[in-house]
Order: structure tokens, then C-alpha cells, then sequence
């Protein structure tokens, strides 16, 4: 995407987000996170092209293991999962998710966080559940030609590989921000994935383009050029 694309998709982004702050709960991050990914619409677990929220699973050889239906829809996936965030604090154990959304702002920015939301196909989302991410040894072959594996038995999900490092940099992101406990092999694994998936030019840009919206960046992407989001919140002033 050249700095101009960029530049006009930030200034939509904000004019349609009608904010220049962090979404205040899931809903509001969802009706962005449309917005953001509207010029560059590709599934995050499988790389399937998608048109407003249906899938187009020829598009990346998707075969549904069980649920056609979920499988042709997009749904919005934590890479973190909601359930990890939860589990971590007292809310969750007085009433689950819905206690922890409505009585819980640290839990309620984090389910918020624009950097931990990805589109993804509802079927995968589904089967993905709350798993850990890993190595697995199976060959991918449950979703016809999608490269990702769930392993229902160990409850673990090998994602394809040119995710694993925004999967790691997203961890170690929330990790950092919200005081997120990880285990010493969890960190080990996104500690190796950071290093032997480093950023590519969409991971960075999509940095910037959430980022501009959140007021800050993942620092284990890159660095948030706040100019560029000064100018398209100049310019998106100017279009109302």
C-alpha cells in the first residue's frame, strides 16, 4: 500500500470512527475494525479474501470441517482470547464475561484493544476456542488447502506461518500493556516466533492504520509515526 492509500484509508477510518480515542468496549471496536480493514480484506487464519462479512473460501481452497454456514461468515477473533484476559482477573469469577464487559475497565479496554482483533473465518474462530498456540506435527488438511491446524485432544492451534509473528508480537503486546501472565513456555514460543517471523510491510502498516485510532502503536511492530496520523485526522476533519 503506497503512503497516499494509506494516508486516504486513515482519514476514512477516523471519519467513520467519529473519534480520534480508543474504543470504549467490543462493539465499537468491531464497527472499526470493519472500516480498517476494508482496502485490504484477508482472513487472518487462512489468507481468504472476504467481502463485508462473507467469506470467499475458494479464494484460499477452504473446505469447512463441519459448519458451512460459520464458515462463510467473517467473525472477529482475539488473538488473545477474551477467556485468558478474563481468567487473570477477579471479575471473571463474579459473573464471566458479561460481569468482567460491564463492571471491569482494564478488562473492557483489553476485549477493546484494536491491536488484539483480527477478522477471521467463523469456523476456525469456533474451533480455535481458547487455545494455546504451538507446534503440532499433524499436517494441515481439516479446512482443505488452509495451512492452519487445531488439535482438539491437546487444545492447540498451529497457525499458518505468516502469522505466527503477529500472533507473537500481539502477546507479548497485551502482555506488556494489561499485565498479562504468560507462561514461561508461552513466552519462550513467541519469544522464537518474534525473532524468526519478524515484521513484514502489511503487519507494519496495519500497525500504523490501528495505532492512528488507538494513540499508540505495538512496539514490538514498530514505532507509531504520529505525523501521519496528525494528518489524517487534519484531513478527515476537512471531508465532514
Amino acid at each position: 500500500m503506497s503512503f497516499r492509500s494509506l494516508l486516504t484509508l486513515l482519514c476514512l477510518t477516523l471519519c467513520t470512527s467519529l473519534q480520534a480515542a480508543p474504543p470504549q468496549n467490543f462493539t465499537q471496536a468491531k464497527k472499526i475494525g470493519w472500516t480498517l480493514y476494508e482496502r485490504q480484506s484477508v482472513e487472518f487464519y487462512c489468507g481468504c479474501s472476504f467481502k463485508g462479512n462473507r467469506v470467499d473460501l475458494k479464494s484460499c481452497g477452504y473446505t469447512p470441517r463441519k459448519n458451512a454456514n460459520r464458515a462463510a461468515r467473517i467473525e472477529w477473533e482475539h488473538i488473545v482470547p477474551a477467556w485468558q484476559i478474563g481468567h487473570q482477573r477477579q471479575c471473571w469469577q463474579h459473573g464471566g464475561r458479561k460481569n468482567c464487559s460491564k463492571n471491569d475497565s482494564v478488562y473492557r479496554r483489553a476485549e477493546a484493544d484494536l491491536h488484539n482483533l483480527v477478522p477471521a473465518i467463523g469456523e476456525v474462530n469456533g474451533d480455535r476456542s481458547n487455545y494455546d498456540f504451538g507446534w503440532l506435527p499433524q499436517k494441515p488438511n481439516q479446512y482443505g488447502a488452509c495451512p492452519t491446524v487445531v488439535d482438539f485432544k491437546a487444545r492447540k492451534v498451529m497457525p499458518r506461518q505468516q502469522v505466527r509473528g503477529m500472533i507473537a508480537r500481539t502477546y507479548l503486546y497485551m502482555s506488556d500493556r494489561y499485565q498479562l501472565r504468560l507462561s514461561k513456555q508461552n513466552r519462550q514460543l513467541f519469544n522464537a516466533w518474534n525473532k524468526t517471523y519478524p515484521a513484514e510491510q502489511w503487519e507494519r502498516q496495519r500497525n500504523q492504520l490501528v495505532g492512528c485510532v488507538m494513540g499508540w502503536g505495538n512496539p514490538y511492530v514498530g514505532q507509531l509515526d504520529k505525523r501521519l496520523c496528525q494528518q489524517a485526522r487534519i484531513a478527515a476533519v476537512n471531508r465532514r
